[in-house]
């Protein structure tokens, strides 16, 4: 409890509190307010000072502004002046480009020009070259349909096994479709003389098991493919051996003709105990380059062979080439005497020729004076038998 004059304050009542911290609070802000007051008044006259300043860097500021805003007019007048000059050279510049644009653009319109004619060439050709492609494979398709039909391929090996045997051996030494004592028709048979004696030659185009192989994706595929292959070669093997090879008619052996290289390859690359079966039966496999070899060897025994069956008849006609030219030797002796005696009367001749021409000189220069001295002298020489030539 506080007594002050009649009034009594009870702290512990909170009225009586909140009443004193307020007035406390009012307190604080006087005497704050009474500092600033203090400050404030110390402050302005600095702050004049500075105010004065300002204004000078205003006034200062003015009349820069005054002189930038001459250099600018003047800066304004100089761009205005380059900007001017700038796009004249521009405009020239560009002009001069456009010149150049134009030459450009026509020279590269006229080498365009021959590019698209030059193309157009080329794409002429190029549609024959398709045309001709697409022939082919017209031609492709036709010979793949007459190689999958076994008669028409036989036929195909046949024509190619004729077109070979003619180019290599004369026409009578051969016969084509020849038929034989068992009945059976060989496709060529070369009359070779004895030894060996007549051979044939058979056309054989084991296709589809060398088509299989090429398609086999699988090793057991392939396996299949090879087997078919080396049976079908066997049979064709055996066909040959049994029909075409005839004791005291043909030789002790025959040909067996691949109308395929790839096919003969194939045979001799990778089966070759088919190759050997073959050798052991006398049948010898050829294909149309090794059978174009073979051929040339039998032409030249065939050769040599005429040429023994004509050794009579060149040795007679050697004899009698001896006789013609015993003869003519006789004739050319009997020729040079008649020669030599010509000779002897052409010198004879020559001798009274010229005679006769000194006593024509002398005639014509009219010595008849000592052409009769002469004449007298010469007949007193004479005996009266001769006669003056």
């Amino acid at each position: 409890m506080i007594q002050i004059g009649d009034v009594s304050l009870n702290l512990s009542d909170p009225v009586t509190l909140i009443a004193l911290g307020v007035v406390c609070l009012l307190l604080f802000l006087l005497v704050s307010s009474a500092r600033s007051a203090s400050r404030a008044a110390r402050s302005v006259e600095p702050l004049a000072q500075q105010m004065r300043g300002v204004a000078g860097r205003v006034q200062q500021l003015g009349e820069g502004q005054e002189r930038l805003a001459g250099g600018l007019h003047h800066v304004s007048e100089a761009q205005a002046t380059s900007q001017s000059a700038m796009i004249q050279l521009m405009e020239q510049r560009l002009a001069e480009v456009q010149d150049k644009m134009a030459v450009n653009l026509h020279g590269s319109a006229r080498r365009t020009a021959h590019s698209l004619g030059e193309l157009q060439e080329r794409l002429q050709s190029i549609d024959k070259a398709q045309a001709n492609i697409t022939k082919l494979s017209g031609d492709v398709l036709s010979l793949q349909d007459i190689l999958s039909n076994k008669q028409t391929r036989g036929a195909f090996g046949e024509i190619q096994l004729h077109d070979i045997v003619s180019k290599a051996l004369p026409s009578d030494s051969y016969t084509l479709q020849a038929t034989l004592s068992n009945g059976r028709r060989a496709d060529c048979l070369i009359h070779l003389p004895n030894p060996p004696g007549p051979i044939v030659v058979d056309a054989k185009f084991p296709l589809e098991g060398y088509e299989a192989m090429r398609r086999a994706d699988t090793p057991e595929q392939r396996t299949r493919a090879a087997q078919q292959f080396r049976l079908s070669v066997r049979k064709h093997i055996r066909d040959i051996s049994d029909r075409y090879i005839i004791e005291g008619e043909t030789a002790d052996g025959a040909l067996m003709f691949l109308p395929s290289e790839a096919v003969y390859a194939e045979l001799h690359a990778n089966f070759t105990d088919v190759v050997r079966e073959g050798f052991t039966a006398r049948v010898w496999i050829v294909s149309p380059t090794t059978c174009m070899a073979t051929l040339n060897t039998m032409r030249a025994i065939l050769k040599d062979a005429r040429m023994q069956e004509q050794a009579g008849a060149i040795r007679k006609e050697l004899h009698a080439l001896y006789a013609d030219v015993d003869r003519l030797g006789g004739r050319v002796a009997n020729l040079d005497r008649h020669f030599g005696q010509a000779a002897k009367d052409i010198e004879e001749i020559k001798i009274s020729a010229e005679k006769a021409g000194k006593r024509a000189r002398r005639l014509d220069n009219f010595d008849f004076e000592d052409l009769s001295k002469e004449a007298e002298t010469g007949l007193a020489v004479l005996r009266p038998d001769q006669r003056v030539e």
